[in-house]
């Protein structure tokens, strides 16, 4: 059985006392018992390998008996994904979390049926980065993935231009991903359309900057497993799978 993973923010001490919201979760549903293992860690690659000396209703108290720190994973995968409907947008995020995406940007495509203003964009975006931060901890990931601020087309269009490759998914391209040469370090940006796909001016406007539309596969996949399909390629001929 795997060693669970909890986020805390002070790894220094030799012991720890996990409180707040990852207390209760290991203390009541992971009922850890004094003697077991667990790992915890910052999230930004740090790691405390733990036994737990004692617990309460609502925290833990661990003793450290070791640590180390795993190096960031090269090269990066950013996916611009577009605002699916209803909640499979959290879907997305938690399957591109659990394959190993290290960034995901929410992007408000000309055809998102979904839109993300005042209110609900904040929601919205606290509802993706609590799911990421879940999976990333379920997955037992010591690099937690980030998930940015809403994106346009032009601030999308930028992030390719910097990108050591872009590829955008696109039903009519004669390339496949899998064809594609990924770089040894730099970021990997890719670009997962909405339920109504991508226009022909945003198309134009990431070929502008460099982008490579790129084809999936014969079969038609829904925006929010368009991403983890992807990643897995990318993945695997990058060397990280």
């Amino acid at each position: 059985m795997s060693v669970p993973v909890f986020l805390a923010d002070d790894l220094s001490a030799d012991e720890i006392v996990l409180s707040g919201p990852e207390g209760r979760h290991a203390a009541t549903v992971r009922r850890l018992r004094a003697g077991e293992r667990a790992d915890l860690t910052d999230g930004r690659g740090a790691v405390a390998e733990c036994v737990v000396r004692d617990t309460a209703k609502d925290r833990l108290r661990l003793d450290v008996i070791g640590r180390r720190r795993v190096p960031e994973p090269r090269p990066r995968l950013v996916v611009v994904q577009g605002l699916p409907k209803g909640d499979r947008g959290e879907l997305a995020v938690e399957m591109m979390t659990e394959a190993g995406v290290d960034v995901i940007v929410p992007w408000a495509a000309a055809r998102c049926v979904t839109q993300w203003k005042g209110d609900r964009a904040a929601k919205a975006l606290a509802r993706w980065r609590s799911t990421a931060r879940e999976a990333g901890k379920q997955a037992r990931r010591f690099h937690l993935p980030e998930v940015t601020e809403q994106a346009g087309t032009e601030e999308v269009a930028r992030l390719l231009g910097r990108a050591a490759l872009a590829a955008v998914l696109h039903e009519d391209a004669d390339r496949p991903l899998s064809g594609l040469e990924p770089p040894v370090t730099g970021d990997i940006v890719l670009v997962v359309g909405p339920e109504g796909g991508i226009t022909g001016d945003e198309i134009d406007r990431f070929r502008a900057v460099g982008a490579h539309p790129a084809l999936l596969g014969p079969t038609v996949l829904r925006t929010s497993t368009a991403g983890v399909a992807a990643a897995a390629v990318l993945l695997a001929r990058c060397g990280r799978w």
